[in-house]
């Protein structure tokens, strides 16, 4: 059967930009279908789509008058809010490109994603517009400083004040899928921080990952906890734009189990992503305190969940599908699902490689290994970066061999689930063998008594090295030995990987990313005489 054309509706006058499938366009959509429909709500203000669609459209129309155009950087230095989307999506509208910046950095570190990324623009409130000043003054690069809330600093351009101005002159751009839309810095734990370059068909590559992965569906309300200065906070949103599901916005600060749950039950949240140690939170609040809650589908990520967590979460919401996701900013991020069914039988494990992602665990020389070696994990697919940011040399070392290294160490199981035993530059040689960090962390953070662990290497004159945990106790425990440790490691470890030292801290120091920063641990604990062991 031939097809034939309505001579009445001539597509050759359909701009092509409407047919590009990314967010702008989503919200687009919806804002023409279904117009008064919540989109996004924070602190009980509702956006509906299209006063969304029309925000990003004014803040776009307004930067372009003041000359941000096309492949130009804008950083954005926000607390979640709902002015952070409108921002993004506003710079990403006119083909710029949004910088997402971790606001717990110093103005130095700021500083040097300012000069490394080349914006000349920062949006930012007026709780953080002193950090943007310090940064501008440090850089001597900004022209323009967008501030959401009035400062009184006559520096400051009020973003409202831009979003009241005239928006019939925003410039008619198709901005293609293959174009970037975000710079997301990776930590800097191991160097200097790298800007993940992410385009538009990465983040729909996200959006499709997770309507398979987190069951979405266009009558969900979805909770946005992490923050959107990180890959996990926008890359959430990604799905829920693509089915106009409504995303509530939470704000940053102290986390409380009993307000989280309370705004879970007043929102009608029906899904939501938190680490181990929030569930484990949540889990004991909502046991002693229960609410009515909605939630359709729970996941967890960034950071191994015990099986007592597990159990704890498919008891308390056993109505809910639990998922764990993993992955890397690089990735936009997620490539591996582990489904709840599996999650205790398979417990540690990541899950497998999702439908969108090609993967290999290769040796140093990109040979394949059989399942149970440990190899680096390797990735091809549509929501890959396409490089650093203006990093030649960091872009050619990480897609080298024509895959992108992960930096990720794992075992396959014969059945096809991951492992991931350390990161490739995190690992100890004692007397030949090969100690997996994180692996004796995963073990480390079943025992009762521990609620953070670290695992570094120390040099020995016999062995070569020696692990040393560094661990933080639970509340209400005074101490825990060495010998007491090594009873419960005999039944969970081999012995050569047991920690040969224990060494107790109040905190583990972090970066501003959340992670670990080992080199401190390491220059603290590392050599025989340093640090309180017990």
């Amino acid at each position: 059967m031939t097809a034939t054309l309505d001579n009445s509706h001539d597509l050759t006058t359909e701009p092509v930009r409407s047919r590009r499938n990314h967010w702008n366009n989503q919200i687009r959509r919806h804002g023409f279908m279904s117009p008064d429909a919540p989109a996004l709500k924070f602190l009980g203000k509702v956006t509906t789509w299209r006063q969304l669609d029309e925000r990003i459209a004014a803040f776009a129309a307004a930067l372009s008058r003041r000359g941000v155009t096309e492949g130009d950087r804008v950083l954005m230095l926000l607390l979640n809010r709902s002015e952070y989307v409108e921002a993004v999506l506003g710079a990403n509208l006119i083909g710029a490109i949004a910088v997402p910046v971790n606001v717990r950095m110093s103005p130095a570190e700021i500083a040097f994603l300012v000069n490394d990324s080349g914006a000349k623009v920062i949006v930012t409130e007026s709780l953080l517009a002193p950090l943007a000043d310090a940064v501008s003054a440090a850089t001597g690069a900004i022209e323009l400083t967008v501030v959401v809330g009035e400062t009184g600093n006559a520096g400051h351009v009020d973003f409202e004040t831009l979003l009241a101005e005239d928006s019939t002159d925003l410039p008619e751009i198709d901005v293609s899928e293959e174009s970037v839309a975000l710079i997301m810095y990776t930590s800097g734990t191991t160097g200097k921080p790298k800007g993940a370059m992410l385009t538009h068909q990465n983040i729909q590559a996200q959006a499709v990952t997770c309507l398979q992965a987190l069951h979405t569906r266009p009558d969900d309300v979805g909770s946005c906890v992490a923050p959107l200065f990180h890959i996990a906070g926008l890359g959430a949103m990604a799905p829920l734009f693509y089915m106009g599901a409504l995303s509530v916005i939470h704000p940053l600060g102290a986390f409380d189990a009993d307000d989280m749950l309370d705004t879970l039950e007043r929102e009608g949240t029906t899904s939501i992503f938190l680490v181990p140690a929030q569930w484990q939170a949540v889990c004991a609040a909502q046991q002693a305190r229960p609410r009515d809650l909605r939630l359709r589908v729970i996941s967890w990520g960034a950071a191994p969940a015990s099986d007592t967590v597990l159990r704890a979460m498919n008891e308390t919401f056993p109505d809910a599908v639990n998922v764990a996701v993993f992955g890397q900013t690089e990735m936009s991020p997620i490539t591996c699902v582990l489904e709840g069914a599996d999650a205790l039988r398979k417990l540690g494990s990541i899950g497998k490689v999702v439908p969108a992602v090609t993967a290999r665990v290769v040796d140093p020389e990109m040979n394949d290994i059989a399942p149970g070696e440990v190899g680096e994990i390797v990735y091809r697919g549509p929501n890959l970066m396409i490089g650093y940011w203006r990093n030649p040399q960091g872009t050619a070392d990480a897609f080298r061999g024509g895959w992108f290294h992960s930096g990720d160490l794992v075992r396959q199981d014969e059945e096809g689930f991951l492992y991931v035993v350390d990161r490739a530059k995190d690992m100890i040689i004692s007397g030949g063998e090969n100690i997996y960090c994180a692996e004796v962390e995963n073990v480390l953070y079943g025992h009762e008594k521990i609620t953070e662990a670290a695992v570094i290497g120390r040099a020995h004159e016999k062995w070569g090295e020696v692990p040393v945990a560094v661990v933080v106790l639970a509340a209400g425990v005074d101490d825990l030995t060495l010998a007491e440790l090594e009873l419960y490691l005999n039944e969970n470890l081999a012995r050569f990987k047991h920690p040969k030292e224990l060494v107790i801290v109040d905190e583990l120091p972090r970066n501003a990313g959340g992670k670990v920063v080992k080199p401190t641990l390491r220059s603290a604990y590392g050599s025989k005489d340093a640090g309180l062991a017990r």
